[in-house]
C-alpha cells in the first residue's frame, strides 16, 4: 500500500471519529434539554415577557417610521433578541461544564478540541430552534401575520444564522469566566446590545450619534433584513440599513471568524 493511500486512510479515520465526538456531544446536550425542559422555558420567559409588555404595554405610544402597526415592527426584533441573548445561556452551560470537572474530563480523552466546541454549537443551534418556534406561535396568537413562503424561511434562516455566530462568542466567555454566577452577570452586555438597536425602536427616532451606533449593531441588520423578508421592511437612511440583507449575512461571518477560532484556541489552552 503506498503512503499516498495510507495518508488517506488515516485522514477518513479522523474525520469520521471527529463527526462521532461532535454527535456524541450534540446528544449529551440535548439529552440534558430533554431532562431539564425548564432550561428552555427560562429563556424564553424573558423574550415572551417583553412581547407582551412592549406589544399591549408601551405598543400604543410607540412610532414607526413611514407608519404602520408597530406590532409588525416588534415582533422580528423579538425574535432577533431571543437569538442574541442565546450566548448567556450557552458561556452559562460552557463554564458549568469547566467546574464541574467535566471539562477536563474531555481533555483526558483522545478528543479534538474542535469537536467540543462545534459539539456545543450544534446543540444550542437545535435548541434556538426550538425558541424561534415557540416564539413564532406566540407571535401568531397575539395576531402577527407576516408573509408566507420563501421570504419566511429566509428570515427565519438569517436568525439563525446570526444566532451561529453568537454561539462561539459565548462558547468563549463561557471558557473565560470562572464560575457560573459570573457567566449570569453576561446579562449586563446583552441588555446595552440589544437596546442600542433597531429591536425596539428605529434607529431614525433616536439623537443621531446614538441612531449612528444603533444602525451599525450588527443585530440591527438581522432585525431589519427579517422585516424585510416578512413583508414588513423599514426603510432606514443610512448604507447599513438600506443593504439589511447584505449586512445580515456579512455580520455573523466576521463575528464566526473572529470567536470560533478564539474558542477553540482557549479550549487548547486549557488542555496544557
Amino acid at each position: 500500500m503506498s503512503a499516498v493511500e495510507l495518508t488517506g486512510q488515516d485522514a477518513h479515520g479522523r474525520t469520521y471519529w471527529l463527526l462521532a465526538d461532535v454527535w456524541n456531544l450534540v446528544r449529551r446536550g440535548l439529552t440534558h434539554y430533554q431532562r431539564q425542559p425548564v432550561n428552555i422555558a427560562w429563556q424564553l420567559g424573558f423574550p415572551i415577557l417583553s412581547v407582551l409588555l412592549y406589544g399591549y404595554v408601551f405598543g400604543s405610544a410607540m412610532k414607526v417610521p413611514g407608519g404602520g402597526d408597530y406590532k409588525d415592527f416588534l415582533m422580528p426584533g423579538m425574535f432577533v433578541m431571543t437569538m442574541a441573548f442565546g450566548f448567556i445561556n450557552t458561556a452559562t452551560l460552557v463554564v458549568h461544564d469547566s467546574t464541574k470537572g467535566v471539562i477536563d474530563r474531555f481533555r483526558s480523552m483522545p478528543m479534538a478540541p474542535s469537536a467540543v466546541v462545534a459539539g456545543r454549537g450544534i446543540t444550542d443551534l437545535l435548541a434556538a430552534c426550538a425558541e424561534l418556534a415557540i416564539m413564532m406561535l406566540t407571535a401568531f396568537a397575539m395576531g402577527w401575520r407576516p408573509d408566507a413562503g420563501l421570504g419566511f424561511l429566509g428570515a427565519f434562516g438569517l436568525l439563525l444564522w446570526l444566532r451561529f455566530a453568537l454561539i462561539w462568542i459565548g462558547v468563549w466567555l463561557g471558557l473565560l469566566v470562572p464560575n457560573p454566577e459570573a457567566a449570569g452577570g453576561l446579562f449586563a452586555v446583552a441588555f446595552p446590545l440589544t437596546m442600542i438597536s433597531s429591536i425596539y425602536v428605529a434607529p431614525e427616532l433616536m439623537p443621531d450619534w446614538l441612531g449612528a451606533v444603533a444602525a451599525w449593531n450588527p443585530i440591527s441588520s438581522t432585525a431589519a433584513a427579517a422585516r424585510e423578508l416578512f413583508g414588513t421592511p423599514v426603510e432606514g437612511d443610512s448604507w447599513v440599513e438600506q443593504h439589511a440583507l447584505l449586512m445580515a449575512g456579512v455580520w455573523p461571518v466576521v463575528l464566526t471568524l473572529v470567536f470560533l477560532p478564539l474558542a477553540v484556541r482557549r479550549f487548547q489552552k486549557l488542555s496544557r
